[in-house]
């Protein structure tokens, strides 16, 4: 292995990208120590082919017009840029674009082949934007590396108890007997371990990388690119160097290209090039429109007398009412973590409802107050997840790519677990792919074998008897659990009917004028904190001067002022747990109006606004490569 001299932290993304190619130009045949490029200390690495595109290669979709922001000055020239060909290319260093990754090379070591694979992640580092409960079900990394447990896997902490309760208020807690809850195949929880998904997939990064896998973290995938038959050819990786005025600065780079004979989106949740190929291939024309539920997520170090590892706790109830669903979690990770947390889902009708503020609530029940008593928290986060289930699964496959993972929504919702779906889905995506090019299949196919192996595979299986556990949630909490319990513990799926839906999560939301205002308590800065105050532990950062990267539609443009603020009372106020919008005075306006502000430096990339904000106003776009949170082990 020959390696390059790593990068400082001082390093702009322009730079950091020249380098990358100046290495990749003088050292292409050789491997280097460290395969991570980001904004911290790593080596670069490639061996893929470097080349200028031309014409002739791609068609028009190489010389990719820049894209304007709102304010950005207006031209019309186009730039010409670099481009790196891959075999594969998997967006997203999640559990479900690392386990690709593996299994692709997997399979190419297994026909003596060779195929150069490459992941491309916005995060300054694999696991930086990772956030997940996590109760780890093992069965998708048993099967893709059978000893993980000999390689060192951070897996330390298996469960040992597991309970659930209702709560009826801020006062009581109601038990559900153990016997009962572990009849539902979902709800138990033996075989599983309290982990840290970001920890897991940094090792996973590092089994990648010894099969040879190129990781590059610390970069953004902006747009699709496209051949001049409508395939999928890889992707748009977003300039640096770009002032919030639109105008170029000093440290302009143009984005590069990662090209893919075929592309893997493993973005995660909503993820943004996933929506956009979704809807220009048409792929959720036949499914329901994915609902979300957003998860907001603090980590503790407490007191070992009130530490009891491997222990898990859910409830439900308290402090959330009986139509909205939603629920807690309460995980003993050792030596001495709780990771405890709240899903709120993002079709609840009270617009003054806040998931933070419901959380911060929570943590002041006895029972959980008990358990922080002489604690810390150290970090604080929080995601979107697909609560959709199988009637939202899109069409998995396209000309020159695939969806897997949470970019298409293989959460089982009873479970609370998507990490082990998204593997085996990962696993599968990377296999199709590796097979098809192994076969001399030509680049920017469509690989339909992916869709019919998830089909057979066991997350279709999974999927399918718990179809009808969130839809039933609409008719309240008790009808809800009702109807689940029963499709859990008796017709496991096999009930001649399939609930659907046809609205939208943002569709649920009611008028303020007929939805009674929430008042929350202040925060005691000991249990309960400021959202502000908690932000600062998620380690959120974003490049000051640069165009916003949270964008209103152009055609929504009327939305925010005159749907969201008069009709609704400004519900993105709210929901939003980072505090990235506001409405404030207008100071250009002699009438008292108000203007929306949006403080974009804020965003951990839950992805909320464009999902919850009325008519989905808000088009969430990448920010440059490493801006956003910096969880160190969500």
């Amino acid at each position: 292995r020959r390696s390059l001299v790593a990068l400082s932290s001082t390093h702009c993304q322009a730079e950091i990208c020249a380098a990358m190619l100046r290495y990749r130009r003088m050292a292409a045949p050789f491997v280097a120590s460290r395969r991570s490029i980001c904004a911290i200390a790593r080596g670069v690495h490639s061996r893929g082919s470097l080349r200028r595109p031309t014409a002739a290669s791609l068609g028009a979709a190489d010389l990719y017009e820049r894209p304007f922001s709102s304010g950005r000055r207006s031209f019309c020239g186009q730039v010409e840029r670099e481009s790196m060909e891959f075999d594969v290319l998997i967006i997203g260093g999640g559990p479900a674009g690392l386990a690709a990754a593996i299994r692709a090379k997997q399979v190419a070591s297994e026909a003596g082949k060779e195929l150069n694979v490459c992941v491309v992640e916005k995060g300054a580092e694999i696991g930086a934007h990772i956030l997940s409960g996590n109760v780890f079900e093992t069965r998708a990394l048993q099967e893709l590396l059978p000893d993980w447990k000999e390689r060192g896997a951070p897996l330390d902490t298996p469960v040992t108890s597991d309970s659930f309760y209702w709560l009826p208020n801020g006062k009581h807690a109601v038990p559900l007997p153990g016997p009962l809850l572990h009849m539902a195949p979902e709800m138990r929880q033996e075989g599983n371990y309290i982990i840290s998904l970001g920890t897991l997939c940094r090792w996973l990064g590092e089994q990648a990388e010894e099969l040879g896998v190129e990781i590059y973290p610390g970069f953004a995938a902006e747009a699709p690119v496209f051949t001049e038959e409508g395939a999928l050819a890889g992707v748009q990786l977003r300039d640096v160097g770009v002032g919030k005025d639109g105008q170029d600065k000093d440290t302009y780079e143009p984005g590069m290209q990662l090209l893919g004979k075929q592309t893997i989106l493993a973005e995660g949740c909503r993820g943004s090039l996933s929506e956009t190929l979704m809807k220009h291939f048409g792929l959720r024309d036949e499914a329901a429109p994915q609902h979300y539920g957003l998860g907001i997520k603090e980590v503790w170090e407490i007191q070992p007398e009130n530490h009891v590892a491997g222990t898990v706790t859910h409830s439900i109830g308290w402090p959330l009412d009986h139509w909205t669903y939603g629920g807690s979690f309460i995980y003993h990770m050792g030596p001495n973590l709780l990771h405890i947390g709240m899903v709120v889902g993002l079709d609840y009708s009270n617009p003054y409802l806040s998931p933070y503020q419901e959380f911060q609530k929570f943590k002041t029940h006895p029972r959980v107050k008990a358990l922080l008593e002489g604690g810390t928290c150290i970090s604080y986060g929080a995601r979107c997840l697909n609560e959709g289930g199988l009637q939202a699964i899109p069409k998995l496959t396209f000309p020159g790519g695939m969806l897997a993972g949470c970019s298409a929504g293989f959460l089982n919702v009873p479970k609370i677990k998507g990490s082990h779906t998204a593997m085996k889905t990962g696993m599968l995506a990377g296999a199709a792919a590796a097979q098809a090019l192994l076969e001399a299949e030509a680049g920017g196919s469509e690989i339909s074998k992916y869709e019919s192996d998830v089909r057979s595979s066991w997350v279709w299986e999974e999927l399918s008897a718990v179809r009808n556990f969130k839809p039933a949630w609409h008719a309240g909490m008790v009808p809800g659990m009702g109807y689940g319990a029963a499709t859990m513990m008796v017709t496991r799926g096999m009930e001649p009917w399939t609930f659907s839906w046809s609205k939208k999560d943002s569709e649920y939301t009611k008028p303020a004028a007929s939805c009674t205002k929430i008042e929350y308590p202040k925060p005691d800065g000991v249990f309960t904190f400021d959202l502000l105050e908690n932000l600062a532990r998620s380690g959120v950062n974003h490049e000051h001067d640069q165009p916003a990267h949270l964008k209103v539609k152009e055609e929504c443009s009327r939305v925010p002022l005159e749907v969201s603020l008069k009709k609704f009372d400004g519900p993105e106020g709210r929901f939003c747990p980072a505090k990235v919008y506001e409405y404030v005075p207008d100071e250009e306006s002699s009438d008292g109006s108000m203007r929306l502000q949006i403080n974009a430096q804020n965003c951990v990339h839950c992805k909320c606004c464009s999902i919850k904000t009325p008519e989905e106003y808000i088009n969430w776009t990448v920010p440059e490569g490493g801006g956003g949170p910096q969880y160190p082990a969500m």
